[in-house]
């Protein structure tokens, strides 16, 4: 496990948005990033994971893809980063870095409109039904 404190994680989240491309930067729109230590109980129920899943980000809002005119004047989609999740998963300095980019790229990947399957179909996660290719 490795862990840091909560300022350096949240630099940690930053960086990641900062090495994002300008033009996945500009298709972000009306979302929030945030860390939180762990899920609410609200949170947890909401995913439904099977008991040897971990939750290291939440997507919450209405996808960029599933707007449509009416959309306005609503609260910020919201992606939580869960960082005592993230850190029980790193065992160094990198792999802690990785796994932070990697969920915030997921989480924001859903804000696009990008499903878990697509994710997997580009190569983007490993198949959790792939007994050979693992999972994460």
């Amino acid at each position: 496990m490795m862990r840091v404190g909560q300022h350096a994680f949240e630099r940690l989240v930053a960086d990641a948005l900062d090495g994002l491309p300008d033009a996945i930067l500009r298709m972000l729109d009306n979302v929030a990033v945030v860390v939180a230590d762990v899920p609410t109980a609200h949170q947890q129920q909401r995913v439904h994971l099977a008991d040897d899943e971990v939750l290291l980000g939440l997507y919450e809002g209405i996808p960029r893809t599933e707007r449509t005119s009416g959309y306005g004047a609503v609260l910020p989609d919201k992606v939580t980063i869960f960082q005592r999740a993230i850190e029980a998963q790193c065992d160094s300095e990198a792999a802690l870095i990785a796994e932070v980019r990697h969920t915030v790229v997921h989480e924001l990947a859903h804000h696009l409109g990008i499903s878990d399957e697509r994710l997997i179909a580009i190569g983007f996660e490993d198949d959790p039904d792939d007994a050979d290719g693992g999972g994460r």
